[in-house]
């Protein structure tokens, strides 16, 4: 999704897009989920003569047996139904008049935005891109028969750019299945669906041009726990804007990917295509549906950007590798015996997993292989996760709970006032404590017990009252979130952003 046929940077002229469509014009996703690339060689990018080997169907020509022309027949008819138009509506400030905005006067316009979404339960689950319905207050889908309904959001995931949408149709839909996208090969014939350009139902095939590419299409915002994690599918099947959202799928009509963006000079396509493999989509999809949100583990360790491949720089205190005895200087080659030799590949194995599982990571030491037990975890340290959501109810005539001002329950911390010894030893005026934590949004922001509050949304903290007062405020403002800020007894300043419920 995106607003306008300018990127925000290029680099040797191209730019990347997101393959999103605006009513009016080409438009790229504002941040956090920018569609631009950023520091990138696109050296990547350069077409080359790919030959194709007998191991993979030849494409359709004059000279094609019936088994190789009905291949791709039969996998666009697998596919076709499964894929739906998401169209949009976002209310967003009008700029056409300054002195009404200054007053406070302006009342925005509708903009309508369009995309492409999957069906991958009949019972109407449908996996869309992030960036097609950030910001909406409306979202439609019309399937691939003209119908059209109402769709709830699910759950979104800025850090992988997917989102899952609920629809109640009046039948059993046409599903995708999910492939293997870890099976995927380089050259391999694949299939895009979806709605560009509002053409409905179309398809376009490609090979798989790359795998485990990182073309810094999303950007990172720790105080929103957004953490991108990118490792396309590259492709040369045609996508434009409006095929965001839509269906890479395999010769046998699996899904294996969910179209994402574009390498373009124009908005348009040029050449390359990028899909986020289904083993992340799969992954994703799932947590939303159970939690809301994604459970993201992490093994713990930090890369060395100077070294080839994936090589420890250091092994956090707390964290699943350094505990299993992973240490710096070991290069990780595989985690669960599917090949790591970038970044972006082991993102790709970790996003598959939830904190708590337990992997075996391949590490070379010196001249010799280790496999490490590993048992993940969150950015905190916790290896469990939350209690799948569930939808409560108060009993009738119960007090409401919001009578009482307290802390938000989903914050997970117990939090005191700091002591006059330890507000004298630090040389501090105020400020109070986190004596208590479990897991919840401050834990997942990477705060720690210990944790000394000093400010929240820019007020001072001198007790627990302060920080009810102020999450007060931002309830009442209908704020997203409030901004912490703080520092450890070592010294350590820390600041994150946390949700107001």
């Amino acid at each position: 999704m995106t607003t306008t046929s300018l990127t925000r940077s290029t680099l040797l002229g191209l730019g990347i897009f997101a393959a999103g469509l605006l009513a009016g014009g080409w438009f790229a996703p504002t941040p956090p989920n920018g569609n631009d690339i950023h520091n990138a060689s696109f050296a990547h990018f350069t077409p080359t003569n790919a030959s194709v080997t007998r191991h993979f169907p030849a494409a359709p020509s004059s000279n094609s047996g019936p088994e190789e022309s009905t291949s791709f027949v039969e996998a666009a008819e697998a596919s076709v139904h499964a894929v739906v138009h998401v169209q949009t509506s976002s209310l967003v400030p009008d700029a056409s008049n300054p002195w009404l905005s200054m007053l406070g006067m302006a009342q925005g316009r509708v903009a309508r935005g369009s995309g492409s979404g999957v069906v991958i339960d009949r019972d109407g689950l449908i996996v869309t891109n992030h960036h097609v319905i950030h910001g909406a207050q409306d979202i439609q889908v019309s399937l691939s028969d003209g119908t059209s309904c109402q769709a709830q959001l699910i759950g979104s995931d800025p850090s992988t750019d997917l989102a899952l949408l609920q629809i109640t149709p009046p039948s059993p839909l046409a599903s995708l299945e999910f492939g293997n996208s870890d099976n995927v090969r380089v050259g391999q014939w694949v299939l895009a669906v979806g709605n560009p350009l509002n053409l409905t139902s179309t398809v376009t095939a490609g090979i798989v041009s790359a795998k485990g590419r990182n073309i810094r299409l999303l950007e990172s915002d720790a105080s929103r726990d957004i953490y991108p994690v990118e490792s396309f599918l590259q492709t040369d099947a045609a996508v434009n804007p409006g095929n965001s959202g839509g269906a890479l799928v395999d010769l046998n009509g699996k899904l294996i990917g969910i179209n994402t963006a574009i390498a373009s000079q124009t908005g348009s396509y040029a050449g390359y295509s990028f899909a986020i493999p289904s083993s992340i989509v799969a992954k994703v999809a799932k947590d939303l549906k159970e939690f809301g949100r994604v459970q993201r583990a992490y093994l713990g360790i930090q890369i060395d950007p100077r070294r080839s491949g994936v090589t420890v720089a250091m092994a956090h205190e707390g964290g699943g590798a350094g505990a299993a005895g992973v240490r710096a200087g070991d290069e990780v080659v595989a985690v669960n015996g599917f090949d790591v030799k970038s970044f972006p590949a082991l993102q790709e194995q970790l996003s598959k997993h939830r904190p708590g599982d337990d992997v075996v990571v391949t590490v070379k030491r010196g001249a010799a292989l280790n496999d490490i037990p590993v048992t993940l975890t969150d950015r905190a340290g916790f290896t469990t996760t939350p209690a799948p959501k569930e939808q409560t109810t108060a009993a009738p005539g119960a007090p409401e709970t919001r009578s009482t001002p307290r802390l938000p329950a989903s914050w997970g911390v117990k939090l005191e006032p700091l002591s006059p010894h330890k507000r004298q030893q630090l040389r501090l005026k105020g400020g109070v404590t986190v004596s208590n934590m479990t897991q919840g949004e401050w834990a997942q922001q990477g705060l720690r017990k210990g944790f000394i509050l000093l400010r929240i949304d820019g007020s001072p903290v001198q007790d627990v009252a302060d920080v009810l007062a102020a999450t007060a405020k931002a309830e009442r403002a209908r704020q997203d979130g409030v901004l912490l800020e703080g520092i450890y007894p070592n010294g350590e300043r820390a600041f994150a952003g946390v949700a107001v419920p």
